[in-house]
């Protein structure tokens, strides 16, 4: 077997390059670094079986060989990130899509695309289900990313329904782990970092707005087992766990052992007040569910990060 995954330096796409070397594919990583990082694949560079591919994925690409597999992770997807990033944000989800399916299309290859939770925006659904069309607002400060994969979503349609590619498509709910940097803007590297320096934790708004975490490794799992099946249409994947920011705070303070204080900012615009997947359809569908609760997953979260303070 032979995979492509663009973004494959990535947080999550690192993980995702390990998971099918370890399955014995030849793994085939495409990155431009602009927030992958080239330490998180070092480990993988003296297995004959990994190449990495320095590429803008928003660019024309030529793979020659057979491919079995493409995995499109390639954007940013952190607020820092994609404010900064926001045109190449909207190239990576449409044109970037676009030449990945095109990719997944010659080769006859199965083709999964990374989406996200964030395509439900701010929900009035609770939990959201796979079938909730979204509350996003198309013109917000968050909408390059938030519409940059609700079109990489319809694109990815329109490839298995003209075309007849065998596409996935999984919604990415909060997720953590090893290899997430300390400076991505997202709130357990936020309070992480804070925490393990002594500085102030900062919560937005009242801290009431809600998020669930899953672990790395639970969803690669699940992108694992949804790449086995000929299911079309988008899944849900993330932990169903529930909690408030302003808990967060307190739990990662616990964890780290902090004597940091917790400091209140405004709410950004447009930021989900709630986010909790029904994970129904995984469960039925892939037999998947989160196995690393989040005191296990801190744990091993923060002594990664320890080493990066």
């Amino acid at each position: 077997m032979r995979t492509l995954i663009t973004g494959g330096a990535g947080f999550v796409g690192s993980h995702l390059c390990e998971r099918f070397l370890a399955e014995g594919h030849e793994v085939i990583c495409v990155d431009n670094f602009i927030t992958g990082r080239p330490v998180n694949i070092q480990h993988l560079r003296a297995n004959p079986k990994f190449r990495v591919i320095v590429h803008d994925a928003s660019q024309p690409l030529f793979v020659d060989g057979l491919l079995d597999n493409v995995l499109h992770f390639a954007s940013p997807a952190s607020p820092i990130d994609y404010v900064k990033s926001s045109i190449q944000t909207l190239k990576i989800g449409s044109l970037g899509t676009h030449v990945a399916l095109g990719i997944a299309k010659a080769h006859g290859a199965r083709f999964l695309l990374a989406s996200t939770s964030e395509v439900y925006g701010d929900p009035v659904v609770h939990p959201q289900t796979e079938s909730y069309w979204g509350n996003v607002n198309p013109v917000g400060e968050r909408s390059m990313y938030d519409e940059a994969k609700r079109f990489a979503e319809a694109m990815t349609m329109a490839y298995h329904r003209e075309h007849g590619v065998n596409t996935h498509i999984i919604r990415i709910f909060n997720t953590y782990g090893p290899r997430m940097r300390l400076d991505d803007g997202r709130v357990l590297p936020n309070f992480v970092g804070q925490a393990l320096r002594g500085d102030p934790l900062t919560v937005y708004g009242e801290g009431q707005q809600t998020r669930s975490f899953c672990y790395v490794l639970d969803l690669v799992e699940g992108i694992y087992r949804l790449l086995q099946k000929d299911y079309p249409h988008p899944v849900n994947l993330g932990n169903p766990s529930e909690i408030t920011i302003k808990q967060f705070a307190d739990e990662i303070l616990k964890h780290t052992g902090s004597k940091s204080a917790i400091v209140y900012r405004p709410l950004p615009p447009d930021d989900p007040k709630q986010r909790k997947p029904d994970i129904t359809l995984a469960r039925t569908l892939l037999g998947w569910e989160p196995k690393i609760g989040r005191e296990e997953g801190l744990k091993l979260t923060l002594d990664y990060f320890r080493t990066k303070v």
